[in-house]
């Protein structure tokens, strides 16, 4: 199904049709309609020879620019086949070849359509959080292990190693935002959904980062975040599933990194609530989506009240990976 729109011949392999392709089209759209491929009224004798003669008498610019017609197709198809091999990654479980499928879609430099869109941050959201839940593993360990232990040095290096993925899985997709995909958005929704994303890069950058580099990272994301904020309580519902998976992330954001609580309790509970006072404009395709993101808005709501209040609650809900 991948490949069916692409121009195989029978018993030819994708190199070798296409170079089959190459050798044949000129003759095609360059010949007038008595002397096109399949023509009735095509000579039998030397074709090739009259056809030569037509492509010599053709100015220069309009043969330059007939020569480079056949190719003009080919960045698209490759861009549909980068969609269709990021589907079958994510399908296998794949997520580290899927992100560089979407990073090829990316940097093809079209604006993503909303699919395309979701297959990104799917992709990163899944390589970057086994990054995240194996640093916070291991930085586990290492709180837990003596200085004196032979095992010390080994348990930071191995800490450090996992640290440099994570930033550099991070810094690529926010690479990716500020080049390519914030300044193509040409909606609201588009423009928070990247804005969202990228303070949510920002915040896992700040999960690891110390010192300035820390503090310059929840500067960005605070920003990232806020900008967002502002776009979507103008121009978005209180139910949709983008604002509210904004709010959520924001919200944690506050609670986890910036260590203001009160914020984050009080952004949940005014997201909650004006979700729920606006139920009745939910539409059918984005019920469940939303839904799903309210219950995780309540649930870090119980959980957080309960641990202000000196009890021991757990690690709170973000927006699912896909």
């Amino acid at each position: 199904m991948i490949h069916r729109d692409f121009p195989f011949k029978a018993g030819l392999g994708g190199e070798e049709a296409e170079e089959e392709e190459e050798e044949d089209t000129p003759w095609t759209w360059l010949a007038p309609p008595a002397l096109a491929r399949g023509s009735d009224a095509q000579p039998k004798a030397n074709p090739g020879g009259r056809a030569r003669q037509r492509l010599r008498r053709l100015p220069a610019p309009l043969l330059l620019a007939q020569s480079v017609r056949p190719c003009a197709r080919v960045p698209a198809m490759a861009r549909n086949h980068q969609v269709q091999k990021a589907k079958l990654a994510e399908q296998a479980e794949r997520y580290e070849d899927m992100a560089d499928f979407m990073k090829a879609v990316v940097e093809h430099g079209d604006e993503l359509s909303n699919e395309e869109r979701n297959l990104l941050s799917v992709a990163y959201k899944n390589v970057v959080g086994c990054q995240r839940s194996a640093w916070r593993v291991i930085s586990s360990i290492e709180h837990k292990t003596e200085e004196g232990d032979d095992k010390a040095q080994l348990v930071n290096e191995y800490r450090e190693k996992v640290e440099r993925e994570l930033n550099g899985v991070c810094n690529n997709v926010l690479a990716l935002l500020d080049k390519y995909l914030i300044k193509k958005a040409s909606d609201p929704e588009s423009k928070v959904f990247y804005l969202k994303m990228k303070g949510d890069y920002f915040r896992y950058l700040a999960e690891v980062a110390t010192g300035d580099d820390r503090k310059k990272t929840i500067e960005n994301a605070q920003e990232a975040y806020q900008e967002a904020m502002d776009i979507s309580k103008k121009e978005m519902q209180p139910t949709n599933p983008i604002r509210l998976g904004l709010a959520l992330n924001f919200s944690v954001f506050h609670y986890e990194i910036a260590n203001a609580p009160e914020q984050a309790i009080s952004l949940a509970k005014t997201t909650f609530d004006e979700a729920m006072g606006d139920l009745h404009t939910l539409s059918e395709d984005s019920y469940k989506d939303s839904t799903l993101i309210m219950q995780l808005l309540r649930d870090n709501l119980t959980l957080w009240t309960a641990e202000c209040a000196g009890e021991d609650g757990g690690e709170a809900g973000e927006e699912p990976k896909n």
